[in-house]
């Protein structure tokens, strides 16, 4: 089937007892035992399972062509079950351009168990000169945050496999509409469901769909269940509900997008654009080839400095100044405020999620704010 048609039949099962079209959401968090203790409805307890998890799940799985999903109460609950699925002791390689809220993860909670190394993963030579010998795991994020750096996942994935390693892409920007990576050779995605998947920034939510069934994914789905950082029945139930308009909203979204990286890019005012649908993005030949769609994540540079771009910032009406993005109303943010001291990314750097307003309103706004 399609991906409009997997959005909307893929995490949708009919009710038996009501014939409901649409199915309800169970709250309950414990269920009934057999005469001889068995669980005849397929359910125990909710934490280890839930009606409408489990049809989030095989969505999410569909969706992205894999075996079997794991849904948790965020995307840093999801990434994190991956990394306490390593041995103690493992290396990682990750992209130096890495969400911050993942990057201080591990330099906060796994800064003595794991070993990580933040580096350029685009450079291919540069990956192969960071594999060790206690190497498990490539991390790599596509488009990335807030730079929309583009890494080549087949040809990191061709490299992994002869070494015998783990890869996870963190789908996010992308989706499963603009980009797939298990069919590049991905062993694992993850998603933040707060963003595209739910749509409509009123629910918090992540997700991890493995290519294939195998012992590392078990340990992934025992961090789940005893570890018990899942979703409500609610923000599952919303979640399926945001995807089925999916496949649409992306249509709408990278239109907007492209259209507004073309006015940024030849604005007096702005200093770069990064936008894997430009060709000017210097990853833009290998974005051309393993995305469907461009997504609708920008950021750009302001000239004159952080200034310029409070200033630019402040005077935006339909643009809301938030954190989070892929919801239906368009975002923007200062990125460097929020990332921490720490942080690499320019001061004068302004991260976008492009939404679904008309093109014009959006436009007529950012032309006023840059006036």
């Amino acid at each position: 089937m399609k991906p409009e048609t997997i959005a909307i039949h893929a995490g949708n099962q009919i009710d038996k007892n009501t014939q409901a079209v649409i199915q309800p959401i169970t709250l309950s968090t414990t269920y009934v035992r057999g005469h001889n203790g068995e669980y005849p409805g397929g359910f125990m307890y909710s934490r280890a399972n839930n009606p409408n998890r489990q049809a989030l799940e095989n969505l999410l799985a569909a969706l992205e062509g894999g075996e079997a999903a794991a849904a948790f109460s965020s995307g840093n609950a999801a990434a994190m079950a991956v990394f306490q699925a390593l041995t103690p002791g493992s290396h990682i390689i990750c992209p130096d351009d890495m969400y911050h809220g993942l990057r201080n993860q591990l330099k906060t909670m796994f800064n003595n168990i794991l070993q990580f190394d933040f580096i350029d993963v685009g450079n291919l030579p540069l990956v192969k000169k960071n594999i060790k010998p206690n190497t498990l795991l490539i991390w790599l994020e596509t488009p990335s945050n807030p730079l929309l750096k583009i890494s080549d996942i087949k040809a990191i994935c061709q490299l992994a496999k002869k070494n015998n390693l783990i890869v996870a892409v963190d789908n996010t920007f992308a989706t499963p509409i603009c980009q797939q990576p298990l069919n590049l050779g991905a062993n694992l995605v993850m998603h933040s469901n707060t963003k595209y998947l739910n749509g409509h920034s009123d629910i918090v939510g992540g997700a991890l769909v493995t290519k294939h069934l195998n012992p590392f994914w078990d340990k992934i789905k025992n961090i789940q269940i005893y570890g018990g950082a899942i979703p409500s029945p609610f923000d599952c139930y919303l979640t399926v509900r945001g995807i089925k308009t999916l496949p649409y909203r992306m249509r709408g979204h990278c239109h907007n997008a492209l259209i507004i990286a073309q006015y940024l890019q030849n604005h007096p005012k702005v200093e770069a654009v990064f936008y894997p649908g430009l060709p000017s993005h210097p990853q833009h030949q290998i974005a051309k080839i393993q995305m469907l769609a461009y997504s609708a994540m920008l950021s750009f540079l302001v000239k004159g400095g952080e200034k310029a771009a409070r200033t630019i910032i402040n005077k935006l009406t339909l643009f809301t100044q938030a954190t989070s993005l892929g919801g239906v109303e368009s975002l923007i943010e200062h990125r460097y405020s929020v990332e921490g001291a720490d942080s690499t990314t320019p001061k004068n750097l302004l991260r976008v999620s492009v939404g679904l307003e008309h093109i014009d309103d959006l436009l007529a706004d950012l032309e006023n704010a840059m006036h």
